[in-house]
C-alpha cells in the first residue's frame, strides 16, 4: 500500500480534497518547458466524453514523464481533467473576459453536463481511470449578473467559467451526480482508482 501520490494538477480544489479525504499528496507540476495548454486543445468534432478522457490520458502520461525526468521516489501519480459540456459543444477555461460572459450566458437557464476523468498510473506499471458525469441546472441569468460575475475575476481558469464551490453555486438549482466532480475531482470514482492502485484510504 502507498502512502502517498502525486498529483499532477495546478487546482487548489482537487489538492484540498484529497487532503480533505486524508490522502497525502505531493504535487508534481510541469516545468516551465512543458506546453501543457497544448494537450487541452479539442480534435474536430470530438465528444466531450472522449475529449475530457483522452486529454486526461495524455497529461497523466506527461507526469509519469516528469516523474521518470526527475528522478524522484516511485509513487502513484493522479491526474484528473473537467469540462463542461452544452450538448455536444464543449466549454473549457475561458481566453478571456468577453468569453467568459458568452459562456455563462450559453449556460444561462440551461441543464448541461460536467464531465470529470480521473486517472492513475504507476511508474511501469498499468494505469486506472474512471468518468464521473453531472448535470447542473442553472437559473436564468441577467447581463448584470453575469458581468458583476466576470468582474469577480472567478470564472478565469474553471471550465465552463465558473466554480459551484463559489459565487455561482448560488444560480444552481439542481444537480444531479457527483457535487464533488462538479469541483474537479469526483470522490467516489477517485476513490475506486485510487484503491485500485494500492493507495491507503482513510
Amino acid at each position: 500500500m502507498s502512502e502517498f501520490i502525486y498529483l499532477a494538477s495546478q487546482s487548489p480544489r482537487r489538492k484540498q480534497l484529497l487532503e480533505q479525504w486524508g490522502v497525502r499528496c505531493e504535487l508534481l507540476l510541469p516545468g516551465a518547458e512543458e506546453d501543457v495548454e497544448s494537450l487541452e486543445v479539442a480534435m474536430p468534432r470530438e465528444a466531450p466524453t472522449a475529449y475530457v478522457q483522452r486529454v486526461t490520458a495524455l497529461k497523466l502520461q506527461a507526469a509519469l514523464n516528469r516523474l521518470k525526468q526527475r528522478g524522484l521516489p516511485p509513487a502513484p501519480v493522479l491526474c484528473a481533467d473537467t469540462t463542461v459540456a452544452l450538448g455536444r459543444r464543449i466549454l473549457g477555461k475561458p481566453a478571456d473576459a468577453a468569453e467568459a460572459r458568452r459562456m455563462l450566458g450559453d449556460l444561462a437557464g440551461q441543464r448541461h453536463r460536467v464531465l470529470t476523468a480521473v486517472a492513475v498510473g504507476k511508474p511501469r506499471s498499468r494505469v486506472w481511470s474512471a468518468l464521473s458525469a453531472s448535470w447542473v441546472t442553472f437559473e436564468p441569468l441577467s447581463a448584470a449578473q453575469i458581468k458583476r460575475y466576470v468582474d469577480s475575476g472567478e470564472p478565469m481558469g474553471k471550465a465552463g467559467a465558473y466554480g459551484i464551490q463559489g459565487r455561482a453555486g448560488l444560480w444552481v438549482s439542481h444537480i444531479s451526480g457527483s457535487y464533488s466532480g462538479i469541483m474537479g475531482l469526483p470522490a467516489h470514482e477517485t476513490a475506486q482508482v485510487l484503491h485500485a492502485a494500492g493507495v491507503r484510504l482513510v
